[in-house]
C-alpha cells in the first residue's frame, strides 16, 4: 500500500508502517575480545551476567573451521544472560572470529585488509526484537529490496531465535529476531540434541510451535532437562531489596548502545528508514552533532557519536562502540555498583551529562579491554505525544557528581515523574 506521499507502507499486524516490522527493544548484544578469561571475569562475577551456554568453535569437526583456528588457542564462546531470555550478552574470542572470518574471506577472493575483528570491529552484533516471525522474514525481503547488504537468515543455536542480520554503513551487524528461547526455574538451556530446528536459509511459514518441538523431542526419547546449567560464582552476601545476592545490584536491562560512526547522516538514514527508529533528540558537543534514537516509550536505546568526537572526549580507542549500556534496579544499586567494581580494580571514564540525555546519574567502567561500560537506573519515558522532556525540567546533576566520585552524589533523590514507570522486572532477582 501507498500513502499519499507515494511512499509504500506495509500492514504489520493490522496497522500501515513504513517497515514491514516494529523493533521492540534491544534484545541482546555482544563482544569479541582478546582477554576472553578476563572479560569472563567481569562480566560474569562482576557485574552478574549469568552464562547461559557455551560455545567452543575449535571442536567443530568440520575441517575447514579446523585449518582455520589451528593457530589459535582458544575458539570459547559464552552466551550469557540476565533474566530469562537465554542471552542478552555474548563474549566471544576475538582471535578465533578473525581467524574464522579471515578463512572466510579467502575462500570467497575478498580481502581483510583493515580486518581488526571478526568484521572489522570488536562488536560481535547489536540484536532487536520484533514480535513475530513474518516481521523477521518480512525485514529480510526488505533488505533485499532496498539493497541493505546481508549476512544471513534462518535460525541459529543455542537461543533458538529466528533471525535475519544485516550491515549498516559501518559494518556492525544488525540482527533482527524473533523468539529467543526462555530459560525458566531451573536455570537449564535447551539441550544441543534440541538443535535439529538450525534453518541457514528463509523459512517457510507458519513454522510449528515451540510446544511441538519439545514434544518431538520427548517423543525421540530426549533428555529436555539435561541442557547447559552454570553456577553462582560468588556467595550471596548482598542484601539487595530482601534478596541476597553475589553483588550488591541486579541487572534489570540492557542498552542502550552508542556507536561511533563515520558519516552520522548515512547512520541516521539506515537506522531511521532502515530499521524504523524514531529520532528523540541531538546534541551539540564541541562543534559536534549526536543523535539520539528509540523504538519505544524510552528516550533513547541508540546513540549515535561522530568518530571524531573520541579524541576530544579522550575516549579510548579501542572499539567502535562508545559504550554498552547497563540498567541496574534502583539509585542506591547504582552507588553499591560503583563501590563493588572499584575494590576489584575496575577502572571508569568520565562523560559529561549532556552527552547522556534521559539519564541523570551514569559512570562508565572499563572492561578488561577498554570498552566502555554505561552503569545508570533511570532513563527519561516519552508519552503518547513523543516528545522528551524539556533540558530546563530534566534533573540537575552539577559537575562533581556527574563523574564516578559517588561519594559527593546525594543520599537519596526526589522522584521525578517517570521515575520507576518502566516495565519492573521480571521474575526473582535471584
Amino acid at each position: 500500500m501507498a500513502t499519499s506521499t507515494g511512499r509504500k507502507t506495509y500492514n504489520v499486524g493490522g496497522v500501515l508502517l513504513n517497515q514491514p516490522f516494529k523493533i521492540r527493544r534491544l534484545g541482546h548484544f555482544g563482544f569479541n575480545v582478546y582477554k576472553i578469561d578476563e572479560c569472563l571475569e567481569f562480566y560474569r562475577d562482576f557485574l552478574g551476567f549469568k552464562v547461559s551456554d557455551e560455545n567452543d568453535f575449535k571442536a567443530n569437526p568440520d575441517p575447514k573451521i579446523q585449518e582455520w583456528l589451528k593457530d589459535v588457542e582458544s575458539g570459547k564462546g559464552y552466551f550469557m544472560r540476565y533474566g530469562t531470555d537465554h542471552h542478552a550478552f555474548v563474549l566471544f574470542n576475538a582471535a578465533a572470529m578473525i581467524a574464522m572470518a579471515e578463512g572466510r574471506a579467502a575462500e570467497n577472493g575478498n580481502s581483510t585488509e583493515g580486518m581488526t575483528g571478526a568484521h572489522g570491529m570488536n562488536i560481535n552484533q547489536i540484536t532487536w526484537q520484533t514480535g513475530t516471525l513474518s516481521e523477521v522474514t518480512g525485514a529480510y525481503h526488505y533488505f533485499m529490496e532496498r539493497e541493505i547488504p546481508i549476512m544471513r537468515v534462518g535460525r541459529d543455536m543455542p537461543g533458538s531465535n529466528w533471525h535475519v542480520y544485516a550491515y549498516d554503513p559501518d559494518g556492525h551487524i544488525n540482527e533482527l529476531y524473533y523468539g529467543i528461547e526462555q530459560e525458566g526455574w531451573n536455570g537449564r538451556s535447551k539441550p544441543r540434541d534440541m538443535y535439529d530446528r538450525r534453518f541457514r536459509e528463509e523459512p517457510t511459514l507458519p513454522q510449528m510451535p515451540e510446544e511441538d518441538e519439545v514434544d518431538e523431542a520427548i517423543a525421540k526419547g530426549t533428555d529436555i532437562h539435561s541442557g547447559y546449567r552454570s553456577d553462582e560464582p560468588l556467595p550471596a552476601n548482598f542484601d539487595v531489596g530482601g534478596v541476597l545476592l553475589g553483588r550488591p545490584f541486579k541487572i534489570t536491562k540492557i542498552g542502550p548502545v552508542n556507536l561511533f560512526v563515520k558519516d552520522l547522516g548515512a547512520s541516521l538514514d539506515m537506522y531511521t528508514d532502515g530499521l524504523g527508529f524514531t529520532l528523540t533528540e541531538t546534541v551539540e558537543y564541541k562543534g559536534h552533532k549526536v543523535a539520539f534514537l528509540r523504538n519505544a516509550a524510552e528516550h533513547h536505546t541508540l546513540g549515535l557519536f561522530p568518530e571524531e568526537l573520541r579524541k576530544e572526549l579522550g575516549w579510548p580507542d579501542v572499539s567502535t562502540c562508545m559504550s554498552f549500556g547497563i540498567e541496574l534496579g534502583s539509585y542506591q544499586q547504582l552507588k553499591d555498583a560503583v563501590s563493588f567494581l572499584k575494590e576489584r580494580g575496575v577502572s571508569f571514564m568520565d562523560l559529561p551529562a549532556e552527552l547522556h540525555p534521559g539519564i541523570d546519574y551514569a559512570v562508565y567502567a572499563l572492561d578488561p579491554e577498554g570498552n566502555g561500560i554505561m552503569l545508570y537506573y533511570y532513563m527519561e519515558q516519552l508519552g503518547w505525544e513523543g516528545k522528551p522532556r524539556p533540558v530546563e525540567l530534566r534533573r540537575k546533576v552539577d559537575a562533581a557528581a556527574s563523574t564516578h566520585n559517588v561519594e559527593a552524589w546525594p543520599e537519596a533523590l526526589e522522584p521525578m515523574s517517570d521515575t520507576y514507570v518502566d516495565q519492573v522486572f521480571q521474575g526473582p532477582l535471584g
